[in-house]
């Protein structure tokens, strides 16, 4: 059965769509950017700042699932410049310093907002 994930501890989505759905023990988070939810902005800085805020909201919405980090087995890293590379893989490998998921990381022509960095993920009980 499909449950939809929501937490106000994450940006609220943009677009039909849902922050996070449920099914069968596995959890698929939408992408997720910079915004910071508390104040429904994207946050000051560069790509290091933008990473720390997009683990931030994967954060908070594995928790409100009920899982951790180390409940994810894949990510998807959407990058404006492939020159934010280094700075991203940097922030996020603090996330899983053991048995990291996998993961595919690539450049896009544009991002939503004009953000630097947008990180979808799975993650399985």
């Amino acid at each position: 059965m499909k449950k939809i994930i929501s937490t106000p501890n994450a940006p609220a989505a943009i677009g039909p769509y849902s922050q996070a759905v449920e099914v069968n023990g596995t959890l698929y988070i939408s992408g997720q950017i910079p915004v910071d939810p508390a104040i429904g902005k994207i946050v000051d800085g560069g790509i290091v700042e933008q990473t720390t805020q997009v683990m931030k909201n994967i954060e908070a919405i594995l928790t409100e699932a009920g899982y951790t980090f180390a409940d994810v087995v894949k990510s998807t890293c959407l990058l404006s410049d492939m020159a934010n590379f280094k700075a991203m893989n940097e922030v996020y490998g603090k996330c899983y310093p053991e048995n990291p998921p996998a993961r595919a990381a690539f450049a896009v022509k544009e991002l939503p907002l004009g953000v630097l960095v947008e990180i979808e993920t799975v993650a399985v009980k």
